[in-house]
């Protein structure tokens, strides 16, 4: 990768393509840095919907949160669960929002579909 492509991209979503027994992730360093892009950009953008919809709706950000993680894997997906779990925690550490409760939830599952 250049120097001027560089990227600082967090361990917390490089741990997403590396296998349990693995050091190496599964897909190439282009491929991450495109699919991170896409989910920081993701989690951006929906702060303002997230702030939205808790203020409109009345409701705890946890719930928020978990709408916007069903949200994020409605068809057609353009991330996989993992990615939608570690977008909704950005969206939270973004918005100043406690996450205990997601992180201690199952991730909601959807149908594992080829990421293009």
């Amino acid at each position: 990768m250049s120097e001027d492509n560089q990227i600082d991209m967090p361990e917390s979503f490089m741990a997403l393509y590396v296998q349990p027994g693995k050091i190496k992730p599964r897909i190439g360093q282009q491929e991450m840095v495109k699919r991170y892009e896409l989910c920081e950009d993701l989690a951006n953008l929906l702060t303002e919907k997230a702030a939205n919809m808790q203020f409109t709706l009345g409701i705890t950000e946890e719930l928020v949160l978990q709408q916007c993680e069903l949200g994020l894997l409605a068809e057609p997906a353009v991330v996989l669960p993992d990615e939608a779990r570690w977008v909704v925690c950005r969206l939270a550490e973004l918005l100043n929002w406690p996450m205990s409760q997601l992180l201690q939830s199952p991730a909601p599952k959807a149908p594992i579909t080829p990421v293009t």
